[in-house]
């Protein structure tokens, strides 16, 4: 696997994104493009060990750090801030950029797009924005809320900002996403343990200072108005009937409440006309299934899931 990491210019008109590409090695067939679109307060070199699988396969994986994440944030610059102005569709269209330079350096090449957790929202804005000009979706690690607690969310973080400013971290705008992430989780050991069964995975997301670190009342309306969005009525009927989903998911992650917010979301897709749609849950697994003790089969699964749609 060969490993390239670049720059380009953010639809904010001021940052520049690095982004990340891993190719297979000088004679393996090319297949696809795999675009990760990775999730809140992490940043995508986090998936170098499914890129390296994808790659093995004659996969190109690469993807972005979004706004506010990873090595996009430049010295000076505040973790878990987006952008000022509307940063839930920026961010969306630096999904979208990466994908056209990539296909642009690799032209005819199918693209496939993967989101975990905020990134599934991200790539449920994107089906419904530019769904047309890729060949399938990976969902991975989504769910479900109703509007009125997004929009009590929304609230509660403009009047926060509206007295400590955009880039302040409001801890009860936090507390409220997250706090009742532990209600099946006996004796948790750490604030993160809703994130894998797997210890090791918990404690190398604790000690990596490019996790963990705390959105910004900035960041949590831009992610509050990414979910309004990709539940929208008339967004989801605006997904091509003929792109294929697959929601994948742990069956003990409170993200997806548990199964019922993954089932509930592709149930939407699939009530909207979209014809080949797919659900799988891991038992047993929590939120980041793709470092779970049973990686190698949640691999393997997205793999055949896309080489048969391929075909």
């Amino acid at each position: 696997m060969k490993k390239e990491e670049f720059y380009f210019d953010s639809r904010d008109g001021e940052t520049s994104i690095h982004g990340v590409r891993w190719m297979p090695d000088e004679g393996v067939s090319l297949k696809g493009i795999i675009q990760v679109i990775h999730g809140m307060e992490e940043y995508v070199e986090r998936y170098e060990d499914f890129a390296g699988f994808m790659t093995e396969r004659g996969f190109i994986v690469t993807g972005e750090d979004h706004l506010g994440h990873g090595g996009t944030v430049g010295e000076g610059g505040t973790k878990g801030y987006f952008c000022e102005q509307d940063p839930a569709t920026v961010i969306v269209r630096d999904v979208h950029r990466l994908k056209k330079i990539t296909q642009e350096k690799y032209p005819g090449l199918p693209v496939i797009i993967m989101g975990h957790s905020m990134g599934s929202f991200i790539a449920r804005n994107y089906i419904y924005r530019y769904g047309t000009g890729i060949k399938m979706a990976v969902i991975m690690g989504t769910g479900s809320m109703p509007v009125s607690v997004l929009n009590a969310g929304s609230a509660l973080t403009k009047m926060t900002a509206l007295f400590k400013g955009s880039k302040c971290k409001p801890a009860m705008v936090a507390k409220m996403s997250f706090g009742g992430y532990f209600k099946r989780i006996p004796n948790p050991r750490t604030g993160y343990d809703w994130l894998s069964v797997n210890e090791k995975n918990v404690d190398d997301y604790i000690a990596d200072p490019m996790c963990g670190f705390g959105f910004t009342a900035n960041g949590y309306l831009a992610l509050f108005e990414l979910m309004k969005r990709m539940q929208n009525v008339d967004n989801v009927a605006a997904v091509p009937k003929d792109l294929p989903l697959l929601f994948v998911a742990g069956s003990d992650d409170p993200v997806g409440a548990y199964g019922e917010g993954v089932k509930t979301a592709a149930d939407s897709y699939r009530n909207a006309g979209v014809k080949d749609i797919t659900v799988k849950l891991y038992q047993g697994d929590r939120h980041e299934i793709l470092n779970e003790d049973d990686k190698e089969t949640v691999k393997e699964d997205i793999l055949e899931w896309i080489t048969a749609r391929l075909s």
